[in-house]
């Protein structure tokens, strides 16, 4: 008796891989218990015997990548990535958190804190407090460098709560930008020296900040107005200097650009067959964030369908109990990442998601160098 190989079979068509094989290469099978198939298949051979070529091709990865913005405001953006490997979404998200670089508060002068807030708990306030100032804008500033106009920006607070009123609330817009640079003297500054010189500050800005046509259009300050820095009683006082200089989110958290940025795949909910009238009205019912809905057929009978897929944050009550699963799929799907960047306000999130590209560029550019 003459045997057919398997894969010579009609239903396996060469150069094709088998439905429920493509399956397991494109989606993550959400189980009522656990997902599966959550490994990404990277191997250029794993389906060669079938004829399916695994390898990753410029052109292809041009011809199936694209970015989709879903929603995009002031300070947040939601965008889907189709086409990419999670590792590239995740070098983004990475990038995004760690490696872009923002303005935040370093360095705090304190000339007098008599609230009930440490110097130490005051200043790291202070440090995580959003700085408006667009970072591209300035140098970083090294241990060997002065501070000058274009690597630091000077801050002054300075509040006092009177003897006999009621207690102050201090907020992020008493800091007041001070565009020509630090107005305390330096500690070692000689008392001797000739009253008509002017005395040495903690900073040598060669000219006014406000006067350099970068900073003309936009005054420089906190993002936000309304955060509290500290309450004071009758009678105590805060004043101090707070710099602003330029560093990245892996150095401290402080200087990341973003409140959050995270992904996810993107849900598919499917139907494995027709479910209608009290079954519907059942399945409706079970889902807490209405991914499905209730469609009108003929003859007054009603069909569940699914409406809002993407609103799945995959819980999988819908497939729990009374053999649910055989009737609903709950799957994600492997190269499609719903991406959400939250932007502190240094930037806008489509100005950090551009400059995350350029830095993931660089990246790629110096590897290329370095193997050439």
């Amino acid at each position: 008796m003459h045997r057919s190989p398997a894969l010579d079979m009609p239903d396996v068509p060469k150069g094709q891989l088998p439905p429920h094989i493509e399956l397991q290469r494109t989606r993550v099978l959400c189980n009522f218990d656990a997902p599966t198939h959550t490994e990404n298949v990277q191997y250029s051979g794993a389906y060669s015997s079938m004829g399916v070529d695994n390898s990753l091709r410029m052109d292809q990865f041009c011809n199936n990548f694209r970015v989709e913005v879903i929603r995009l405001s002031e300070d947040d953006m939601e965008f889907d990535m189709i086409g990419i490997d999670p590792s590239i979404a995740n070098a983004f998200r990475r990038i995004l958190i760690a490696e872009l670089p923002t303005m935040a508060i370093e360095k705090v002068l304190i000339a007098n804190n008599t609230s009930i807030v440490q110097d130490e708990v005051l200043a790291h306030r202070l440090g995580l407090i959003p700085i408006d100032a667009d970072p591209r804008l300035f140098d970083y500033l090294s241990e060997n460098d002065t501070p000058n106009e274009k690597n630091t920006i000077v801050f002054n607070l300075h509040v006092r709560c009177e003897r006999g009123g009621p207690r102050l609330t201090v907020k992020s817009n008493e800091l007041k930008w001070l565009p020509h640079g630090s107005e305390f003297p330096l500690a070692t500054e000689n008392t001797t020296s000739s009253s008509t010189s002017k005395p040495k500050t903690y900073t040598s800005f060669s000219c006014s900040q406000d006067s350099l046509p970068e900073f003309s259009d936009r005054s420089i300050g906190p993002k936000h107005p309304d955060i509290i820095i500290a309450k004071l009683g009758p009678g105590q006082e805060i004043e101090l200097e707070a710099h602003a200089v330029k560093g990245m989110g892996k150095t401290h958290a402080k200087w990341s650009p973003v409140a959050t940025a995270w992904y996810r795949m993107l849900p598919e909910v499917v139907l494995l067959q027709e479910i209608e009238d009290e079954k519907a009205e059942e399945l409706v019912k079970k889902c807490p964030v209405n991914v499905f809905d209730i469609e009108d057929i003929a003859k007054g009978k009603k069909k569940a369908t699914v409406a809002r897929p993407r609103a799945c944050t995959l819980c999988r009550e819908c497939i729990r109990g009374d053999d649910w699963d055989k009737h609903v799929a709950i799957r994600r799907v492997k190269n499609h990442f719903i991406f959400t960047i939250e932007s502190t306000g240094a930037l806008p999130p489509e100005v950090l998601f551009n400059e995350a590209v350029k830095v993931l560029e660089d990246k790629c550019e110096r590897v290329i160098t370095e193997l050439s």
